[in-house]
């Protein structure tokens, strides 16, 4: 019997058009060995909430650049606790001042990375956050 593959949704909320970070972080987590669903541009919360249902993900990865993260963060999480997804770890990626990191992860959000984070630090700490849902 194998182990299941850790599944994430990356999406891009809102109507940022910039996709280069979310791809390169999506082949970095299906190098990694990951299932990885990517949902492509302009998704609105509803449509990635339904998209993370649709796929049983156990990590929803978002990339934000247009600065609208405090808007789009809080109903996609809203819309997972709605659809029964708890267990669902939320990470978010892109142009996020300091300021907003602690509002964010007290919402529920389990890490925010800005430009050049290293995807290593991105694999292990999304193994991190999913093996300590199972424990």
């Amino acid at each position: 019997m194998t182990e299941r593959k850790i599944r994430v949704l990356v999406a891009k909320p809102g109507l940022d058009g910039h996709d280069r970070g979310a791809k390169v972080v999506a082949r970095a987590l299906r190098d990694a060995g990951m299932e990885v669903i990517y949902t492509g541009l302009r998704q609105t919360p509803e449509m990635i909430a339904e998209a993370a249902l649709q796929e049983d993900v156990d990590v929803v990865g978002l990339s934000i650049l247009s600065g609208a993260h405090m808007a789009l963060v809080p109903r996609i999480l809203e819309l997972l606790k709605a659809n029964g997804q708890t267990h669902v770890r939320v990470f978010v990626g892109g142009i996020i001042p300091d300021e907003d990191v602690p509002r964010l992860k007290e919402m529920g959000v389990t890490g925010v990375y800005g430009p050049g984070a290293p995807t290593e630090q991105i694999i292990a700490e999304i193994r991190a956050a999913v093996s300590g849902v199972a424990a």
